[in-house]
């Protein structure tokens, strides 16, 4: 059973260096103290902001400044690159025809990370599966 995300979110990347907050603009019309999140919301720098220092070596910034330190890693700020949408969204929960996001959601990063849910923002309302 999973909580549904709502604006707040706390969320994580497995090569971001700090939390994150996931941004859940109020068009899902579905508000509770926070507007609820759908699995469209994955727009960076609107929904999903950085996650502090990325130390993917896939990300070129990374990979320019690691290789101008002759190798030694060296990261550099992250600026999220969602590829696709959070899997999975709810299965029984739909806001405007999209899945609702649920806490167990992950969305990947085109540069190999994966980002997470880490405290949904909402403990009141689940998918009840």
């Amino acid at each position: 059973m999973g909580n549904l995300v709502c604006g707040g979110a706390m969320c994580k990347c497995s090569f971001g260096a700090a939390p994150s907050v996931l941004v859940v603009t109020p068009e899902n019309k579905v508000v509770t103290t926070m507007p609820m999140a759908t699995v469209m919301d994955n727009v960076p720098l609107k929904n999903i902001m950085p996650f502090g220092m990325c130390s993917s070596m896939a990300n070129p910034v990374v990979a320019a400044a690691t290789a101008a330190k002759l190798g030694v890693m060296t990261p550099m700020p992250c600026v999220p690159v969602p590829a696709g949408v959070w899997m999975p969204g709810s299965s029984k929960v739909m806001i405007a025809g999209k899945p609702v996001l649920t806490g167990n959601s992950k969305l990947m990063c085109a540069y190999g990370g994966v980002i997470q849910i880490s405290s949904p923002g909402n403990f009141n309302i689940s998918t009840g599966s």
